[in-house]
């Protein structure tokens, strides 16, 4: 048997040392409850307070820095928390108060709502170690009940019982096992990689947890680290594996990884009509460059969803056929198919690469007046950069300030790119400004005004704004070229 040679993981790239500084890199500097509260004011001012990923990683930095009562009045203002935002609050708790105060908080959570009942809590270890208590009668013997969600409240002395709350499939597996998979999705990969070290018998369960959690938090490599590793047991794989190892490919873009993952899956007779295993392969495909495979396999599918669709659409924009994408978007309403956000943000961002203004407009109606779907700021932004590159500043300039919320910095960043192309010093200079106050260092936002400038031979007001950068104690990131033989 050949054992599998993994590409090398590709090192980041300038384009991704230089990302956009945002609320999230903000939360990422916050040390103490003092800082917090600064950036809780900004994440209000700014109207993400209903946002669930910037919530849910700020109650879990509120748990680190001992304010489970400050996590629970940012949770509480948010009208319809997340499974996430549930688990962060109680990992909170768990972290900072004493155990009956939080496992007296997880059960008013649950007459709440039904969602705390999925939860994968990831607890710390000493609060799933069993505690002394007092001798108690001796009761005769009952039969257990199913398993049902459960509505008496736990007992302190119990904290075994929150094991009982995840889902049916993870149920059976130790806890060490549950804990892996939480951190994992929490995207803790350290700790999620530390218990995996110290399994002494791995099974399908633990393999997938580390695999798809590299994946999902975009470290590819890793991922494929670990499934070398899996290669060389001689296991047979799950669907689970199989589409963590597909979503690591399709990150890496490497087309000849591609076409040994799908031999790989047909020699280990991995049901390829399951929609997930389906679904990764086209999604791995497409981005790997195999569109002529990617096309086969989705016409090759029996009952397709949304999903599928939205990943073919997602390999046509990649590869620069937007017009195709909107014609796929098209076939999928003829099919009686309801599209949902993300397919939405898909074929918006399609049209405005295809400088399909008309036909952007249309589904930009649609999707408020026959779906009622509110659209969202990255539907928004995707509306700006449509009109933008068709020439058209002052409507989307009219877009941004008719947003029912605040307008984030893509929107704003869009219409400054439509400006620089299309020359418009005087609304360039309106919008530069709304972004230096959204995101005071960030170089591209300085460098794209001061481009506007350069363009016009307006050199004094290039040589401001680079004055303006140094006061400022803003840096461009350099970029690099590499050539390879």
């Amino acid at each position: 048997m050949t054992l599998l040679r993994l590409p090398k993981p590709s090192s980041p790239t300038a384009a991704a040392a230089a990302a956009e500084p945002s609320v999230a890199a903000l939360l990422g500097l916050c040390r103490s409850v003092r800082a917090l509260e600064q950036v809780h004011a900004l994440i209000i001012r700014r109207g993400l307070e209903q946002h669930h990923a910037l919530l849910t990683r700020f109650v879990s930095l509120c748990g680190s820095c001992a304010a489970p009562s400050y996590a629970a009045a940012a949770f509480r203002a948010v009208a319809a928390p997340s499974l996430p935002l549930f688990n962060a609050l109680l990992a909170a708790h768990a972290r900072s108060s004493p155990l009956p105060a939080a496992l007296a908080h997880f059960n008013l959570l649950r007459r709440r709502s039904p969602t705390p009942r999925r939860l994968l809590l990831p607890l710390p270890p000493p609060l799933l170690r069993p505690r002394r208590r007092a001798p108690r009668r001796r009761r005769r013997p009952r039969r257990r009940p199913p398993l049902r969600p459960r509505r008496r409240p736990l007992r302190p002395h119990r904290p075994r019982r929150l094991l009982r709350q995840v889902p049916r499939r993870r149920r059976r597996a130790p806890p060490l096992r549950l804990h892996g998979d939480a951190y994992a999705k929490a995207g803790d990969m350290v700790s999620a990689r530390s218990l995996f070290d110290k399994l002494k018998d791995r099974d399908l369960f633990s393999w997938s947890a580390v695999i798809s959690g590299y994946a999902q938090n975009g470290r590819p490599g890793e991922a494929l680290k670990i499934f070398s590793d899996f290669y060389e047991q001689n296991i047979r794989p799950d669907e689970f594996i199989v589409v963590g190892l597909m979503s690591a490919c399709a990150q890496l873009g490497s087309l000849t990884l591609a076409k040994w993952v799908d031999s790989y899956i047909t020699r280990c007779s991995i049901d390829t009509n399951n929609s997930r295993v389906f679904i990764g392969r086209i999604d791995m495909n497409a981005k790997c460059g195999n569109m002529e495979r990617a096309s086969l396999l989705f016409d090759s599918m029996p009952d397709k969803n949304v999903v599928s669709y939205c990943s073919m659409m997602q390999g046509y924009l990649l590869h620069g056929s937007g017009a195709k994408a909107v014609e796929l978007f098209s076939q999928m309403l003829e099919e009686g198919l309801s599209p949902d956000n993300v397919s939405f943000t898909v074929v918006l961002t399609a049209c405005s690469h295809a400088g399909l203004v008309e036909e952007g407009k249309k589904y930009f109606a649609l999707m408020r007046n026959e779906f009622s779907i509110v659209p969202s700021s990255d539907h928004y932004a995707c509306m700006v950069d449509l009109l933008g590159r068709s020439g058209k500043l002052k409507e989307a300039y009219e877009l941004i300030e008719s947003m029912p919320v605040e307008p984030h910095a893509g929107a704003w960043g869009a219409l400054l790119g439509a400006c620089r192309v299309h020359c418009d010093i005087e609304l360039g200079d309106i919008v530069a400004k709304k972004l230096f106050k959204i995101e005071p260092q960030n170089a591209g936002n300085y460098v794209s005004l001061s481009n506007i400038y350069a363009a016009s031979d307006r050199w004094e007001d290039v040589s401001d704004v680079r004055t303006m950068m140094r006061g400022r104690g803003v840096r461009k990131i350099p970029g690099c070229t590499f050539i390879l033989p």
